[in-house]
């Protein structure tokens, strides 16, 4: 019954996308409807003296849908787009400019024709994804933001999207993942060999740094390099503006590794491509980088971490805080804010620790700042200026104050701190399965690109 009804709804875009384009064609020639044999003019069927007959200048109507391509003769209509843009928006957050929204229009169209073949593919393999595991996944998304389904559906509807937008991206990922099964990975081998080999590797480049890396890959040909590396820049410009790493590798990368925000995990030099290595090597935390020109694309980096192989990391330390903190009303100007926040300043220097002899209830006393502990709060979750700033100060010391007018001034008192264990290595299983995504991921996109050579696809 819903292949059914989804057949039946593809007819019915196809009916209205066959009106207004014809509509569109004959304004185009003469600025009118083009000859034809008309009704007898009838009145307007209200008080507002509109003429039987009209001419309608600019865009066809809105409301219709229009089909943006059909992709083997499925339909894709610019409300799917626009669906699809104002998700993208959504999670996001942040301000795009008209011309970074047309170019990201024109990536999503790409991505619901891959959408699309991936979810015939899986049909023409009778590969079925049911509409409950849709909307198991659907759920999962919704509690993410913390709303039931029928929540989310409203919430998707006031910002522009829809719930049928989601479980589209949902189905193609699901149908894809049983293609892969179906074609790909029953043929991806890994030896016991080869997975000793990383081992003995490991173990002889102990002590050599290692990388927790994102990525960001964008396909192109020699034909096409010098527009992949343009829209590469212009997504370098989004992120290096506070944009989403995660949210952009989601909607634009070409990697399998799209699905968990482009991360690719601990990763070392020698694992990457050469392009890849040279750069990564030349990063800071928090740091990202690109285009880098690679065979076949360019690739965006972003670094989230480093450490050395099979050495303690002293990022993997958990702290024991106590955090001082002072705010400040509404409307208040750093004129106003500078001779407090000094005074505050001056007072926390004179904390000695987080017993009752430290000062530091007192001082929070004095300077009417809000005290609060944490005692397990990993490196890792803190900011990269804060964990440096951290490990660089002994059991009982202060960090200088840090924060801004909107969220408050405050400082941290280290009261302690669990150093980590020398790290163990990966184990034979997560080296062989690593090695597997890695195969499974460069066939994955050449059956992609197989797929998008052999469609027809006919561009409205």
């Amino acid at each position: 019954m819903a292949l059914f009804q989804t057949i039946r709804r593809t007819r019915v875009i196809g009916l209205l996308v066959a009106g207004s384009l014809s509509a569109s064609m004959a304004l185009a020639q003469g600025g009118r409807p083009a000859a034809a044999p008309a009704p007898a003019p009838q009145p307007a069927p209200n008080n507002l003296n509109i003429p039987a007959n009209v001419t309608v200048f600019g865009d066809t109507d809105p409301n219709l849908y229009k089909a943006t391509a059909r992709v083997n003769g499925e339909v894709i209509t610019a409300t799917d787009i626009d669906q699809r843009l104002a998700l993208v928006l959504i999670s996001n957050q942040a301000k795009i400019g008209p011309e970074e929204r047309e170019r990201l229009r024109q990536q999503i169209l790409r991505n619901l024709i891959d959408e699309t073949l991936q979810i015939q593919e899986a049909k023409a393999l009778e590969l079925e994804v049911k509409k409950d595991e849709v909307d198991q996944r659907y759920n999962l998304v919704a509690q993410n933001f913390k709303r039931t389904p029928k929540q989310m559906a409203e919430y998707l509807n006031q910002n522009g999207s829809s719930e049928r937008s989601i479980k589209r991206q949902i189905e193609s990922e699901l149908a894809w993942q049983r293609v892969l099964g179906r074609k790909v990975t029953p043929f991806i081998n890994v030896s016991e060999e080869e997975v000793q080999s990383i081992i003995t590797r490991l173990n002889a480049s102990k002590g050599t740094k290692e990388y927790d890396l994102g990525e960001i890959f964008i396909s192109g040909t020699p034909e096409t390099l010098a527009e992949t590396t343009r829209t590469a820049s212009q997504i370098m410009q989004q992120l290096q503006q506070s944009g989403s790493f995660a949210a952009y590798a989601r909607q634009y990368s070409e990697a399998t590794t799209a699905g968990v925000g482009g991360r690719l995990g601990w990763i070392r030099a020698e694992q990457l491509p050469p392009q890849l290595a040279e750069a990564a090597q030349n990063m800071q935390i928090g740091q990202v980088a690109g285009p880098i020109p690679l065979p076949g694309g360019v690739s965006i980096l972003l670094m989230y971490d480093e450490r050395q192989v099979l050495t303690a990391n002293a990022r993997d330390a958990v702290l024991s805080l106590k955090q001082l903190a002072i705010s400040f009303p509404a409307g208040t100007t750093q004129a106003q804010a500078s001779p407090i926040v000094e005074k505050f300043a001056i007072a926390t220097r004179n904390i000695k620790g987080c017993g009752p002899e430290g000062g530091a209830q007192q001082i929070a006393t004095e300077t009417k700042a809000e005290m609060v502990d944490n005692n397990e709060l990993p490196v890792r979750d803190l900011p990269p200026q804060l964990q440096d700033m951290l490990l660089g100060l002994q059991v009982g010391q202060v960090t200088q104050p840090f924060g801004s007018l909107e969220d408050g001034v405050r400082v941290l008192v280290l009261c302690g701190r669990d150093d980590p264990q020398v790290a163990n290595g990966p184990s034979a299983d997560r080296i062989l399965a690593d090695l597997e995504e890695e195969r499974t991921n460069r066939k994955a996109r050449s059956l992609l690109r197989d797929l998008r050579r052999d469609a027809v696809v006919d561009y409205r």
